[in-house]
């Protein structure tokens, strides 16, 4: 009987074919990202690399391949099928303007018919048919017949199809994805890749970035030319291992028989449901910029996460503590690959234990008022479905599961506005961040993230030289800095760091990048985000003689740019984090 191909095997042979061919092997970024409004968390591959495909030369070359940690939340609803997870790992390889369509191509190819052994007879693929925007993409079609696939399997598809892009603007090109005929009988008579039937099995994706997309909405053409790819771990090892969905492989395997060591009833999709959504929430838990369940941006997801999986897990007759379990197994099957799991697992076993005590004590009364309101309902309103949000912690998903599950409706933009009265929070607009997209690029913001790291060396100098970065959040209208502190700052304090910051803007420093390994910029006493992981070779930006920080830009070239540096907000965001909000007038 053939071995089965483990997901560390996959993951080392992947790195390796790429390592041979000139690529740098660069380390996971943290899930959550560091100075990007736009996403919650990374959901590809490219988005911690974003600098370098607008053209910042990357220290460690032009050619890198890495595993990545992603996260996605705009597939919540079909988690419990056979391929959709919330979390899960990319492999990818990039050419920063070095290599491009010919050797992606060839290269896929290779690595699936050579490496992993995929019988070249099921491949697939799909390429961009050409639009007003940009050509048909021919280039990637005759490669593909020069490797001998077929023009039969070769299907030419429209933008919706084979375009990527992240967010309104930025780079983008066309893409070709590359599918395995699973051997499913064709659905109908137009059955196609990408048609979602299962019989083609999608397990890697070649992005061209040829284009920058601009606020008008125009397409104009890069000056470097990348190559984005991405390959799904799990899928892909579902595939080469024969098995029908993502959740019969050795990733889930354990996690689902601890929950049927527990459940007294069985449900297929609840079982897979309460592994998918606690693996993901241990994994935004024990990242290094980690986060506690709240009721905004990334704790508001989490939140989100952990519910639902309780909510399934009393469905199937589960009281409490599976939680924990499920947590400890994916921080044993991770931590080798990912450290910092380990090191915070006694934060993640904590978190999940204080939500779960937390929602389990509303649990039973917002479930019996979820029935008294739905009661002789066709559409329960958005006043009473902030009720169940307000006084029993029901997130929105919950109930409008809870209500379709009924054959019920309920009014989401009714409480929305319901949510806007009472928290000065639109959901709506916290919704947009989870389309993910590409890291603000405008003038106001490089000035905002300049000032940051001005901020942070100020904050050592006037409070304490023990101060580090627990993470930052930019826009174009203001920036918000966590730092490690154990109480409020005073005033006195904050008016010193205030005027140390701009008095190093009106001197007219020079800012200046410098490549280096990370052993060099340690030694120099460069900042580095605490529990951040760097590769080998890394960017240190000096702001004068004022400040160093290892940092992935971009930024002013002088500080006289800058203006003047106001702070507007100092609080407390958890035990011994602050927060400060500032503004450049």
């Amino acid at each position: 009987m053939k071995k089965e191909l483990t997901a560390k095997e996959l993951k080392s042979k992947f790195l390796e074919f790429f390592r041979e061919r000139g690529h740098a092997i660069i380390p996971s970024a943290p899930l959550i990202p560091e100075h990007d409004p736009t996403t919650l968390f990374i959901s590809a591959g490219m988005h911690p690399l974003k600098p370098f495909l607008l053209g910042q030369p990357h220290p460690q070359g032009k050619r890198l391949a890495d595993v990545q940690r992603c996260l996605r939340t705009g597939d919540i609803e079909d988690v419990g099928d056979d391929t959709h997870l919330t979390f899960f790992e990319m492999i990818g390889n990039w050419s920063l303007g070095d290599y491009f369509k010919k050797e992606a191509i060839t290269w896929s190819y290779e690595f699936l018919t050579k490496v992993l052994g995929y019988d070249p007879g099921k491949i697939h693929v799909t390429v961009f048919a050409g639009d007003k925007d940009a050509p048909r993409d021919d280039e990637a079609a005759n490669t593909w017949l020069s490797l001998g696939i077929p023009k039969s399997r070769i299907y030419f598809l429209p933008k919706e199809d084979n375009w990527w892009h992240s967010g309104e603007t930025g780079p983008c090109g066309p893409d070709t994805e590359i599918f395995i005929d699973s051997g499913k009988p064709k659905c109908g008579k137009d059955c196609r890749p990408g048609c979602g039937c299962g019989k083609y099995f999608e397990i890697w994706n070649n992005v061209f970035m040829e284009y920058n997309r601009t606020k008008d909405g125009k397409y104009e053409k890069l000056a470097q030319k990348n190559v984005d790819t991405g390959m799904g771990v799990e899928r892909t090892i579902a595939t080469i291992n024969g098995k029908k969905s993502v959740y019969d492989t050795e990733l889930f395997i354990p996690l689902i028989k601890l929950v049927k060591e527990s459940a007294k009833k069985h449900d297929e999709k609840s079982i897979r449901i309460i592994v998918d959504h606690i693996r993901a929430a241990t994994f935004i838990l024990g990242d290094e910029r980690g986060v506690a369940p709240s009721n905004v941006d990334q704790g508001y997801v989490l939140r989100r996460l952990i519910r639902r999986a309780i909510r399934h897990a009393r469905l199937l007759g589960i009281e409490k503590g599976l939680l924990k379990k499920l947590a400890i197994e994916v921080i044993k099957m991770y931590s080798d690959d990912y450290p910092i799991l380990a090191r915070k697992q006694g934060f993640v076993l904590q978190e999940l234990e204080r939500e779960e005590n937390k929602f389990l004590n509303t649990l039973d009364r917002g479930l019996r008022m979820f029935e008294k309101l739905s009661r002789n309902k066709k559409e329960l309103s958005g006043k009473d479905a902030f009720l169940l949000y307000q006084s029993y912690g029901f997130p929105i998903e919950m109930t409008v599961e809870l209500a379709s599950e009924k054959g019920l409706k309920v009014d989401v933009s009714g409480f929305n506005e319901e949510y806007r009265k009472h928290q000065e929070l639109s959901r709506a607009s916290a919704q947009k961040k989870f389309v993910g997209g590409l890291a603000d690029t405008s003038e106001a913001s490089i000035k905002l993230h300049t000032a940051t790291h001005l901020l942070n060396e100020a904050l050592r100098r006037v409070v304490s030289k023990d101060i580090k970065q627990r993470g930052s959040n930019i826009t174009p209208e203001r920036l918000r800095f966590d730092f490690n502190f154990h109480r409020k700052l005073t005033k006195e304090e904050l008016k010193k760091v205030e005027d140390l910051v701009n008095e190093q803007i009106k001197k007219g420093l020079p800012v200046r990048r410098e490549v280096m390994t990370f052993e060099q910029a340690k030694a120099l006493g460069a900042q580095a985000e605490f529990e951040a992981k760097y590769g080998d070779k890394v960017s240190v930006y000096f702001i004068g003689d004022f400040s160093k920080e290892i940092c992935a830009g971009p930024h002013v070239k002088n500080t006289k740019e800058l203006g003047t540096f106001k702070i507007i907000k100092e609080e407390s965001v958890a035990a011994g984090v602050r927060r400060i909000r500032a503004v450049l007038l």
